[in-house]
């Protein structure tokens, strides 16, 4: 397989149709190595508009998301080389990766040990070392994603999840510096909203909706209640 033209294809027939401008975004696609984050098995779909599984198999739902999806967030969150960024659901470690090439420093959280192993060994193979993987549940309490540096200490300028949350919990929005952003797929299915919310003040937030997909849940975010009658 000639992986250059196939990631020349992903971002001239995928990305770039989804609005995805940004001559720097488009070039650091360029250089992260996609197929280096997918499963092995599935290195010839690494360039493919489609969610890729990963491993352990027992979650089936924790997934790369789509390359188009990752990159439209990574351009609407608009990262800058002296800002800190929270990550919740790591997966293989792809868009820690994207992150910590914008970012001064990127601490990524996943619920799953077998992929934080994964994702260390992904990053550091990468060369990237301002990105730290811990093995945390992202919808627990942030005071207990320590890890042998310490405890986790915000604010943050950015956070992203990963994944899809039925809303998305204050306890998060509090972390965010002010002029900080927070990006999240929110929603339930078939009708979920690329959720972009930025702190404009100390207890004021504004919320844009740019466009629509679909994710699999972060595990153990609150669902909405079911009436029933």
């Amino acid at each position: 397989m000639n992986y250059e033209q196939a990631r020349f294809n992903m971002i001239e027939q995928q990305i770039r149709p989804w609005e995805v401008l940004d001559g720097q975004i488009l070039s650091l696609l360029a250089v992260v190595r996609r197929e280096d984050f997918v499963p092995p098995a599935c290195k010839a779909l690494a360039f493919a508009d489609m969610q890729i599984p990963l491993p352990p198999q027992h979650n089936p739902g924790q997934c790369m998301l789509e390359p188009r999806v990752e990159a439209r967030t990574l351009q609407d969150l608009s990262v800058q080389k002296h800002e800190k960024v929270l990550e919740i659901g790591t997966g293989s470690g792809y868009m820690a990766a994207l992150l910590a090439h914008r970012a001064q420093q990127v601490i990524t959280l996943e619920i799953e040990p077998t992929l934080v192993e994964t994702a260390r060994k992904n990053l550091q193979k990468a060369g990237i070392y301002n990105a730290e993987v811990r093995l945390a549940d992202g919808a627990a309490s942030l005071a207990e994603a320590g890890s042998d540096n310490g405890p986790l200490r915000g604010p943050f300028d950015v956070i992203l999840l990963s994944g899809s949350v039925a809303q998305v919990p204050a306890s998060l929005l509090e972390l965010l510096k002010v002029g900080g952003r927070l990006s999240a797929i929110v929603g339930t299915e078939p009708v979920m909203r690329a959720t972009l919310i930025t702190r404009v003040g100390q207890n004021a937030w504004r919320t844009s909706e740019p466009w629509d997909t679909v994710a699999p849940r972060l595990l153990n975010f609150p669902e909405p209640s079911k009436f029933s009658f």
